[in-house]
């Protein structure tokens, strides 16, 4: 009987025993984001990732609940190849980069883009990768803040690439605010340099990934814009004249939710200009980038932005209204797919929801969001944490690039593919 009963508490022992290790392998404690833990992988997953990838896009049922259990083990990848000693060729074809123009139409049709590093790496690296073309070029924001490995991960990049630059000015927490304006401001001074060229520049922050291939990229600002700037944004509203009245929003299906400036004014805007509020970013013509950088009322407007609050929502479209400017679209009010964002106060109506969280009324986005977001027309969708869900921007970034090498008008390189051979293939037309 003694030895029944220790059997049996030995068996409630260690069912506790298993119970708690499976809690703790279903959530780990969070660790160091520069780590970037594997997990392990799980049976239920099938062809990880493009089989589950491929269900998520369809919007089965069972998926997101499935995503759950299946966890993302390939952006260790990413980092130990970037903290491996190795040549630069070893750094470009291990990280998959695309290195030849894919059609002579992209060739022909450079782009510039500017980027502020997110605060993981990886990230950052997915992005990069996703938009790259050996004919475009790519100016760097580092943070002042941003980590040493940060540093010099990306100083490895950029002396990899000769069409990346790290910008040559860097600010301080430039994620919002003067100094983002000022960080992207930076840039294009160093991409207006005569040995770089290209047609427009596009502003990235480390949340973004894109929806939309290089080419198709080129032929929406080709055919829709036809060297017209893209800053979607609308005139404030007429009646607002007192400096301290409450802010009134203004929102977008597709941009962050503005407040008109107009009510925080301490001083009348230079050279009588009508201040406008709109989109942090853009798509800008380079003969508008060369204007903003010598024109007196660019450079005062520059000095004026720095005592309101978020310059950054009004000074470019405030600028492109002007009907001198180059590519100006003094017309133009939230015109332009450049971001695909689910803003809380438009659930129901715009969209179903946000399947992963709200962050400041901003969906960050969860499995269950990635068919929305690839119906969107937008080039780029906004937002997106790896910390919180790693899997939604791997599956965007295989299904993009999959579309990138089915586009390819050249011989395709083996590295190029993600997965040489998968015995899945990931479905585009869903």
């Amino acid at each position: 009987m003694s030895q029944l009963r220790a059997t049996k508490s030995g068996l409630v022992m260690c069912t506790v025993i298993c119970v708690f290790i499976f809690i703790y392998l279903r959530n780990p404690i969070p660790e160091d984001p520069e780590e970037e833990p594997t997990y392990p992988a799980v049976v239920e997953c099938g062809f990880y990732p493009d089989e589950l990838c491929s269900a998520l896009f369809e919007g089965k049922g069972a998926a997101p609940q499935i995503a759950k259990f299946c966890k993302n083990p390939h952006r260790s990848e990413i980092l130990a190849r970037l903290r491996s000693p190795g040549n630069c060729s070893r750094i470009s074809h291990g990280l998959r980069f695309i290195t030849r123009p894919l059609s002579a139409e992209e060739g022909a049709f450079p782009l510039a883009y500017i980027i502020t590093v997110p605060k993981e790496l990886a990230t950052f690296v997915q992005l990069l990768r996703a938009t790259y073309a050996p004919q475009n070029i790519y100016c760097v924001h580092l943070d002042e803040e941003a980590p040493e490995q940060h540093r010099t991960a990306v100083r490895t990049l950029a002396d990899c690439f000769e069409n990346m630059l790290i910008s040559s000015a860097r600010e301080e927490a430039a994620d919002a605010g003067f100094t983002r304006l000022q960080a992207d401001i930076n840039c294009m001074k160093d991409l207006v340099h005569p040995r770089f060229q290209w047609n427009y520049v596009i502003n990235l922050c480390g949340q973004d990934f894109p929806i939309k291939t290089n080419k198709e990229i080129i032929h929406y600002l080709k055919s829709k814009w036809n060297d017209k700037n893209i800053t979607p944004g609308s005139t404030q509203p007429p009646n607002i004249k007192s400096k301290t009245s409450p802010s009134h929003p203004k929102s977008s299906p597709e941009e962050y939710i503005h407040v008109s400036p107009n009510n925080r004014f301490r001083a009348k805007p230079p050279h009588n200009l009508t201040v406008y509020s709109g989109s942090a970013y853009f798509a800008l013509t380079r003969k508008f980038v060369e204007f903003i950088l010598t024109d007196i009322r660019a450079k005062d407007l520059l000095q004026w932005s720095k005592h309101i609050d978020s310059p950054e929502q009004h000074y470019w479209v405030t600028l492109n209204r002007l009907t001198d400017a180059p590519g100006a679209t003094a017309s133009a009010g939230w015109e332009g797919h450049i971001r695909a964002i689910k803003w809380r106060n438009e659930e129901g109506s715009v969209h179903d929801g946000c399947k992963g969280h709200y962050a400041q009324d901003t969906c960050v986005y969860g499995p269950g969001d990635l068919p929305w977001i690839i119906q969107s027309p937008s080039l780029f969708a906004h937002k997106f944490e790896a910390s919180a869900d790693p899997l939604v921007v791997t599956c965007l970034e295989r299904r993009h690039r999959l579309k990138v090498l089915r586009q390819a008008e050249v011989p395709v390189e083996p590295h190029w593919h993600f997965q040489e051979e998968s015995p899945f293939n990931m479905r585009l037309d869903c």
